[in-house]
């Protein structure tokens, strides 16, 4: 296997079933991660093509990233039924090709996912204009005993069964570092409080690149 391409053939299965049953609740969190973008936009590990249908037609184009290969199978197909034009390509973003500025970068539950989150951070702010924004709705680390389970998870077999996913990743931070501009951010429960889960708390927000 080459260092573009990535398989995870058990979550990509499990991932395809999840997303074709997703919560509204969750589909309103992904209708206002792209609400008012405009431009060339790139989106970071596209999974099944989710997002695809709810990208406002002031997008002029997305370049979807998804190296899972049956996942962006189902990419692909929802490109063709989406209200913008989207390409898809199987490239890893460490390995992306097109390096041409992009008005917006959009990440859906995939930082938690990239083997190295600081240098990922840093691709995507170089990837964007000045001024360009980065749409994140990604699992963030909690605190108090959902954290420890978060990080007894990610030591255990979560990142095995979830395609690398780590859920206790101060991913904000990470941004910040990365030289972003971090405006209109928010934390919300997507699960119960009490459910022992690692993954019930998302971070909703945009990350601005300075001039």
């Amino acid at each position: 296997m080459s260092a573009d391409q990535v398989s995870h053939p058990f979550f990509a299965r499990l991932w395809t079933v999840m997303s074709a049953h997703e919560t509204e609740a969750l589909t309103e969190l992904r209708r206002e991660n792209l609400d008012a973008l405009s431009g060339r936009v790139l989106e970071v590990g596209a999974g099944t093509g989710t997002n695809f249908a709810h990208y406002p037609t002031t997008v002029e184009q997305v370049v979807a990233v998804e190296p899972e290969a049956l996942l962006a199978e189902h990419a692909r197909r929802a490109a063709a039924a989406a209200p913008v034009p989207v390409s898809v390509t199987g490239q890893t973003v460490e390995s992306l090709t097109d390096t041409a500025p992009f008005d917006a970068v959009v990440c859906s539950l995939v930082l938690c996912t990239v083997d190295n989150a600081e240098d990922v951070a840093a691709q995507l702010f170089s990837l964007l204009k000045p001024h360009g924004q980065l749409r994140y709705m990604e699992h963030v680390a909690s605190a108090g005993w959902r954290g420890a389970v978060q990080r007894a998870a990610d030591a255990t077999v979560w990142p095995r069964l979830f395609g690398g996913c780590h859920t206790h990743r101060h991913t904000e931070e990470t941004l910040t570092r990365a030289g972003f501009e971090l405006q209109g951010t928010r934390h919300q429960w997507t699960l119960p409080r009490w459910l022992p889960l690692p993954v019930a708390e998302f971070a909703l927000g945009r990350a601005l690149k300075p001039a």
